[in-house]
Order: C-alpha cells, then structure tokens, then sequence
C-alpha cells in the first residue's frame, strides 16, 4: 500500500532561516548555472523589502520562492538587461516610490511539481501589487523551449508562435496563462541562460485597480515647494506678539501653497530679552518654558494653513535635567516629531549649557521622506550619509552664525552635502541683532536652497537664494524625480558608487 502524503501548505513572508533551503531549492533548479543567490543578497532583499519575497511552506518546510523589487520604469523602459533590474545584485534599482513591482526570481522544488504552486506565488504577487497600488507587474520571462528551434525560428516568431499555442513552452505558456502579455522581446536579457539563449520576454500583469497617484490619495508629490524664513532677530514684549510674527511667516508662505515651511536655529530666542538681568545659561533654561507652547500653537497653524512647519530649533529641558537643542517637525496632518542637535559647539556648552542628543532621525512626510539637521550638525558628513541610506531627499538645515565665516562653515558643508547624497538641502537663518543681551549680539544669515551638481540642476548646483542680511522669504519648487535619474543615469552617481565592499557606515546609537 502506498504512503499517502499530508500536505500543509502556507504562503508567507521569506524568512533568513529559510537561506539554506533556498540554496537547495536553486541548484536542483537551475542546474549548471552560477552559484544561487548568496546569504548577504537575500538579507538586502528581506531588509529592503521584506514584503515582497514571498515563501510557500509545506509543513514548515519552504517549497516555492519568489523574489520581488519595485521599481520606476521610466528609469529603465521597455529595452534593459536582468543585471540592470538588480543593479549587478545590489538591488539600488528598488524604489519604494516606484510603480511596478518587477519579478526578479521565480523557483519551485522539482518534486513538487504539478501542484500548481507557481500559480499561487504569481497571486501573492498580485495581491502585493494590489495593496502597494502599484501599475502593475513587469518580469523578464524566460524562454528555455527556444534552444531546441533557435536554428530555424527567431526568438519572435518563436513567442508568437506560444502565443498562439501552436509551441508549448514551460515557462512562457505559464505566465500567459497567468494573465500576463507580452510587452516586448529583451534580448541579452540573462546571457546565462543557455536553453533561452539569453533572450526573455517582457511580460506585464496590469492591476485594474490601480489608482493615480495623486495627493488625493495620501500619495507623495514629485514636486515640493519650499518655503524659507530668513528671520531677523529683534525684541518682543510678549510670547503672544512673538507668536504674531511666527503666524505671519506661515500665513505668507502658505498662501503660496508651499509644502514646507523651514524656521532658523533657536527661533524663539529673541524672547530672551526677557530674562536679560540673568546668566545665560538660567536664560536659557527660562526661555525653555515657552518650548510646549511654541510647538502646540505651530501644530495647531500646521493644520490650519495647510502645511508642514519645521519650527528651526527651541531649547527643551529634558527630564534628566539637561538641555537640549531641539527641532519640531509639524506636519499638515496633526502629527509631530523632533530632532535634536547631536553635536554641541564649545559655546553653546560653555554660555548656555546645552547638551547633545542621541537620537538621528528620518521623517515621513507627505512630500517624500526629510531630515533635519541642526547648523553646527552639518559640517559632520557622517549624519546627512546616514539619513540618505534610509531614503531622505530633503534636508532641511536651521542655523545660527554670527560671522560670515561662521556662516561659510555652513553654508559650503550644506552644498557638499548636497553633491555627497544627491538630494536637496535647504538652510534657514537669522540676521539682525537684540542690543543689551548677552551672547546674542550680531546675526549674519543668507538662506539658500541648494541642488545636487549635474545637468538637470543649476549649473552652480543653487536652486535659489536669498539677499544677505535682511529679513525675507524664499519659495521654491524642487523636482524629486530629478533625484531618482541622477542616482540611476547621472553623469556621477555617489550614492551608488560606493565602495561598500572596503567601507561601511553604520550608526551606533539607540535608533
């Protein structure tokens, strides 16, 4: 009497414990071919993506396996080579912001065959695509039938001829069985693969319930306008009539349908005046008193002008007992966040008793993801690299120098940045003076907006700036998806030229 075999089937997530078993599966597959894919791509791919490499399991067991990127087509169209999609197996071609999902790699165990597992791997996928609200799916589809008639057919006429089922082939008959149509003929498409001869088919599954994205939706924009307050230090009575001038600045730049709006470092210091008979450092300590305030009124204006608010930088006590230098990040939606200045200057210990924080963040916003930076926090390159790894395209820099010296500082390390991480990097300052107050004697600010340097930018790599040493605006819109093309075709691409394999950055801190 034969055996009979209990199957328990699940679908789900990749998991790194599941590599070896993967590495089996691979070779019985695809015999002969180079070595599968190793443990460091597959912990990219699960890190980078984890949604979408997707695992059958037959009693805990994996038996099926299918690997998944998304990505801009715009940046590849309908003519590219396998190593192009994975970036020679980097996977830098995935794009969370893209719009197709791209089928990379498809593999069942042989002796599981004729269970149609290949079926309900296409459907995860589908459902992947459906719940990203991406176009649709793309895959190089392989034709491993074509050696046996390469001699008496082209590969067009070969898939013409499995399109209308007078060819059966093992592969491309599948996936047209699974909803999918032939785009376009890519050959030298995967030059290992022998029995294809190195040609694939472009195939495309399209999600009909697919919607544009449009900010309707929740959906990034691909271009963002800036809004940057060059603010002039001055005296107030009241924290009302400081609060006054705030609104002023976000009712003007709001009118203007800006996205963001970015404050100079420690904003609210003209409210100083107010403690000028004490030491700076309990001056300091005193003007902290307004932090909860300032922030709640600058998310309540968020809402109700419409528009994210980057509050430059507020002294906050903390619960320890120390003083921080902090930035609030107030979005249109009612939620906040902060960054706090990481690096202290040898005056901002010795006057004012500020300490450094721990924490380096990259915040989701309706325009992309952002970063913030605190002056003196710029000229450290190791902290913009590190918001770029986790996807930042804007960031957003608030400062305070006395001297053009000091500004220069800043200003050239913001540029640098710019160039570094190819991404947009704005800078928000102060001018002006508060006479009879202790360390807060003259200001020197000219705000900017600066741009990776290559053609699609300026040509001084300065999208705007403003007059030095007055108080003013600036407002401008910033092409995201010019980004995505630099790091992809640009005439240099640093992001993606890294010597990875002789250095690495990694950060040490709590998060």
């Amino acid at each position: 009497m034969t055996e009979e075999i209990e199957h328990k089937l699940q679908t789900r997530h990749l998991r790194m414990d599941d590599y070896e078993t993967l590495r089996t599966i691979y070779k019985r597959v695809y015999k002969g071919l180079d070595s599968p894919w190793t443990k460091e791509q597959i912990a990219l791919l699960t890190t980078i993506f984890p949604e979408g490499q997707v695992c059958i399991e037959d009693n805990g067991v994996p038996i099926a396996i299918a690997l998944s990127i998304i990505i801009d087509f715009s940046l590849f169209g309908d003519h590219h080579t396998y190593d192009q999609i994975i970036s020679n197996g980097t996977f830098k071609s995935h794009d969370p912001e893209g719009d197709y999902l791209y089928g990379i790699e498809v593999f069942v165990d042989p002796v599981f065959h004729g269970m149609r597992l290949g079926r309900r791997l296409y459907d995860a996928r589908k459902e992947i695509s459906e719940n990203l609200n991406l176009k649709g799916i793309l895959l190089g589809g392989r034709i491993p039938g074509y050696h046996t008639v390469s001699k008496d057919m082209s590969p067009q006429e070969y898939i013409l001829k499995v399109k209308n089922r007078e060819i059966y082939d093992s592969v491309l008959t599948f996936q047209l069985s699974n909803d999918f149509h032939v785009r376009n003929l890519l050959d030298d498409y995967w030059p290992d693969d022998n029995p294809s001869k190195g040609n694939a088919v472009l195939l495309e599954w399209i999600n009909i319930y697919y919607q544009k994205k449009t900010r309707l939706v929740g959906r990034t924009k691909s271009i963002a306008r800036l809004g940057v307050v060059q603010w002039e230090m001055r005296r107030f009575n009241s924290f009302d009539e400081f609060m006054q001038q705030v609104e002023f600045f976000v009712d003007t730049v709001s009118a203007y349908k800006a996205d963001i709006i970015l404050f100079p470092e420690l904003l609210n210091a003209p409210l100083i005046s107010m403690y000028a008979d004490k030491r700076p450092a309990d001056a300091m300590r005193l003007l902290s008193e307004h932090t909860e305030d300032m922030r709640q009124a600058m998310l309540e204006m968020a809402l109700s002008y419409n528009i994210n608010i980057v509050t430059g930088s507020v002294p906050q006590l903390q619960e320890d007992g120390t003083l921080h230098n902090v930035s609030f990040l107030c979005r249109r939606d009612g939620t906040w966040d902060s960054q706090t200045k990481l690096h202290i200057t040898p005056e901002e210990d010795t006057h004012w008793g500020f300490s450094g924080g721990h924490d380096l963040k990259v915040f989701d916003t309706d325009v992309g993801k952002v970063g913030i930076l605190i002056c003196y926090d710029i000229e450290f390159p190791e902290l913009a690299r590190l918001q770029t790894m986790e996807g930042m395209k804007i960031l957003l820099v608030p400062f305070w120098t006395d001297t053009k010296n000091g500004y220069l500082r800043v200003r050239r390390c913001a540029q640098a940045r710019a160039i570094e991480n190819e991404c947009f990097v704005a800078i928000s300052g102060s001018v002006g003076n508060i006479p009879k107050v202790e360390t807060m004697g003259i200001q020197y600010s000219q705000s900017a907006i600066f741009t990776p340097s290559d053609f699609a930018f300026p040509h001084d790599a300065i999208a705007s700036e403003v007059t030095p040493g007055i108080e003013t605006t600036l407002i401008t819109d910033v092409d995201l998806d010019l980004l995505k093309e630099l790091r992809s075709q640009g005439s240099v691409r640093n992001i993606s030229s890294r010597r990875t394999d002789l250095y690495e950055l990694r950060w040490k801190g709590g998060k």
